[in-house]
């Protein structure tokens, strides 16, 4: 992805991790004061165990990214903070979880206000209505579990391929032969 891209989706915006706000800031935020939050709201995603995270800021206005079509985060749990800026309309809207869709879908619109965060599924299809007017920036955690991620890929449902990666590796660790406990036989120590 290039550098000013914060994601696929998104065309303005820079990944907090260029800027080095990693261990100082964001890596603190997740394990300190978003962690035990998410322990309580989300215990079947991992809550207790977020291990690793994305970071980014995303702007909207009138002239670049207006909206944010339907989609679903690379995430087990995701933060989404407005910082503001003068802006009208946009409100979130939220809908099912992916793998759990309902016949009729269900659609909650949600205002997006200044300097206030917004704590949901990953998994849970979301979007932006456009902004009228004005410019918002948006800071986006997406939040991830190895213990879960390592069993299961929720982005395309299938266990996955470990391979080498830097940094977290969208929030796969290790392979899974290291996450099984060590066996012994007992057979070849007589």
């Amino acid at each position: 992805m290039p550098k000013g891209r914060p994601n696929t989706m998104n065309n303005y915006g820079v990944l907090l991790n260029e800027l080095g706000m990693d261990e100082g800031f964001l890596t603190p935020l997740r394990e300190q004061f978003l962690r035990p939050i998410t322990a309580l709201l989300y215990p079947e995603l991992g809550g207790s165990c977020l291990d690793s995270h994305r970071a980014f800021v995303v702007k909207y206005s009138l002239h670049e990214d207006l909206d944010l079509s339907s989609h679903y985060d690379n995430a087990e749990v995701t933060l989404n903070v407005s910082l503001g800026k003068d802006f009208t309309e946009g409100n979130l809207y939220f809908e099912d979880f992916y793998k759990d869709p309902s016949p009729v879908p269900k659609y909650l619109e949600v205002e997006h206000v200044g300097a206030q965060g917004l704590l949901h599924r990953g998994g849970q299809i979301h979007g932006a209505l456009p902004i009228g007017s004005g410019e918002r920036w948006n800071l986006i955690v997406w939040m991830r579990s190895s213990l879960i991620r390592n069993q299961l890929c929720p982005m395309c449902n299938s266990k996955p391929q470990l391979v080498e990666a830097e940094g977290f590796g969208d929030g796969f660790t290790g392979t899974l032969e290291e996450d099984m406990p060590e066996t012994v036989d007992v057979c070849a120590l007589w």
